[in-house]
């Protein structure tokens, strides 16, 4: 029996993940100890780590470890290649590899079996009483072109992304965190505080035909305050504009509880001042705008209360 720790170095693509002939324990993921799970196929977000036990017991022979592509927009291009490795316990010669099952391209049915199936090792106590209970829309847009420019998204347009209709941008001068710990004189220009907890404009947010004037987010630099120690409940509900898809979320800073999935509820307590980001883990979501970020204030006291930067630190 052997530990395989997967780790999908892909920055755009979620991945199936298949061992021929051979079922997989996983045991882990993304440092976190989980209850153990046998399956076949594994499914890995960019830059998601997974950890499973293989008892390699099948007759001596070639097996292909074989990935490919989920992708859930519709109409949207991807790379359909699937990439191999061989793993060869005692046969030799040179007789072809075992292939795997590998899912549909978008079989969610598959996705959704295994992450619903991931248990915390331990029985964990849920966080109660939410102090905080926000609702976050997730989705694709598009930017109108600036006048002279060529732009390649739709009829001209640029590709956007947001959260709750705000389009994260990055600070160009110095990082949310420094102008934080600096103070508010600081933070003046650099971001607000003014993130919505609640989407602008409710509607059918998973209809086949979004208005087209939903389509355009607000770009800006928006953090959201919370207080130390609050409990925290998001629930995270997809959009269909211009195209519904899976978005593998990343909270920096904390683990959290899921209570729910389809659309997503997610509970943590806000114990970890500084300044934190939630955002799409597909790499060119991000640089659209799929991001948002939490302030988190001190606590009472040295140990609830953000450190110093070193005095070696590079300036941003």
């Amino acid at each position: 029996t052997n530990l395989l720790r997967f780790i999908n170095a892909a920055l755009n693509t979620e991945l199936f993940v298949s061992l021929a002939g051979h079922t997989m324990t996983v045991v882990g993921a993304d440092a976190s100890y989980l209850k153990p799970y046998n399956t076949t196929v594994i499914v890995l977000g960019p830059g998601q780590t997974t950890d499973v036990l293989v008892t390699f017991d099948q007759p001596p022979g070639r097996y292909y470890l074989a990935a490919r592509a989920y992708a859930s927009a519709q109409g949207v291009p991807f790379d359909n290649t699937t990439t191999t490795a061989i793993f060869d316990y005692g046969a030799g010669g040179t007789a072809s590899p075992a292939m795997p099952t590998l899912p549909a391209y978008n079989d969610t049915a598959t996705v959704t079996t295994f992450t619903t199936s991931l248990r915390n090792l331990h029985s964990v106590g849920l966080p109660s009483a939410v102090d905080e209970d926000l609702f976050f829309t997730v989705g694709v847009g598009l930017f109108n072109c600036s006048s002279g420019q060529n732009c390649g998204g739709p009829n001209n347009t640029r590709f956007a992304a947001s959260i709750n209709n705000a389009s994260f941008v990055l600070p160009s001068t110095v990082s949310i965190l420094q102008a934080h710990y600096q103070g508010d004189a600081a933070a003046t220009g650099v971001f607000t505080t003014d993130f919505p907890a609640n989407p602008p404009v409710q509607f059918d947010y998973t209809a086949q035909n979004v208005s087209r004037a939903l389509w355009q987010p607000v770009p800006g630099t928006k953090v959201y305050k919370l207080k130390y120690g609050s409990v925290v409940q998001i629930v995270l509900q997809g959009t269909n504009i211009f195209a519904g898809e899976n978005h593998p979320i990343h909270t920096h800073g904390y683990d959290f509880f899921i209570l729910a999935e389809g659309w997503a509820v997610i509970r943590f307590v806000a114990d970890n001042p500084g300044v934190w980001l939630m955002h799409c883990h597909l790499d060119v979501h991000i640089t659209w705008g799929l991001a948002m970020a939490f302030l988190v204030e001190d606590g009472v006291g040295e140990l609830q209360s953000l450190g110093a930067p070193p005095p070696d630190l590079p300036i941003c």
